[in-house]
């Protein structure tokens, strides 16, 4: 919400921003997935990699991916498919979808710039487990990066679904679900677990600080018209 509302100034649009924000989102879920089934298929053997497997990882990528590329290839297409969403507000709805359109059309316009981002994002994902295998081997926990690429993004999926507060619980679960599965004591996944939830939120607080403290000064990247 707050990127929402700080990202609309600057984009003219906060349909504009919206989708900014769920392309960011949807290209790091693929960039997990990605690295999650690279991890399955080079790290774990069938007996430790649980109930999600290498092939189901790497189905989840494909129909992931299969189901976002019709949406930036064809954006008439994607919200043609939206259009039943018109019966609960005519004119809002279909001015809503047209933005739609036009935000996925500029994406369309720009796959490098897509495929940059898909990259990033893959980076990201690599840097968070060599983070969480930094947080291991400084504990002497023996663990590999392959099998830490499967826990790490598995976790990350398992915390978006809404039965956490800020997926405490769930990610220690997940975790300790590999880690006895690999042969490690329970009590070494809630270390590494609650040490690498610890280190984030810590190394969040300069971004909150930031914001608070920061002064607002009027957004000037944009020149065309705004829109709501």
């Amino acid at each position: 919400m707050i990127r929402l509302t700080d990202t609309a100034p600057a984009a003219g649009s906060k349909t504009l921003a919206t989708t900014v924000v769920l392309i960011d989102r949807g290209i790091g879920l693929l960039g997990l997935a990605l690295v999650a089934a690279m991890g399955a298929s080079a790290g774990l053997g069938p007996a430790k990699v649980g109930p999600v497997g290498p092939g189901m990882l790497w189905a989840g990528f494909g129909v992931a991916a299969m189901l976002a590329t019709p949406a930036l290839l064809n954006p008439e297409g994607f919200t043609r498919i939206l259009q039943p969403l018109r019966v609960l507000h005519p004119e809002w709805v279909g001015e809503r979808l047209e933005r739609l359109t036009a935000a996925l059309s500029r994406f369309k316009e720009s796959p490098a710039a897509l495929a940059s981002c898909f990259v990033g994002a893959i980076g990201v994902q690599v840097t968070l487990v060599g983070f969480y295998l930094a947080i291991a081997h400084s504990l002497q926990i023996p663990i590999t990066f392959a099998q830490l690429a499967v826990i790490v993004p598995i976790s990350f999926i398992v915390q978006m679904v809404p039965v956490s507060m800020n997926g405490f619980g769930v990610r220690e679960a997940t975790f300790g679900f590999y880690f006895t599965r690999l042969g490690l004591p329970l009590e070494s996944a809630l270390l590494v677990s609650f040490i690498g939830a610890g280190l984030v939120l810590l190394f969040s607080l300069s971004g909150g600080v930031a914001y608070v403290a920061r002064q607002r000064h009027p957004v000037t990247l944009h020149t065309g018209p705004r829109s709501a």
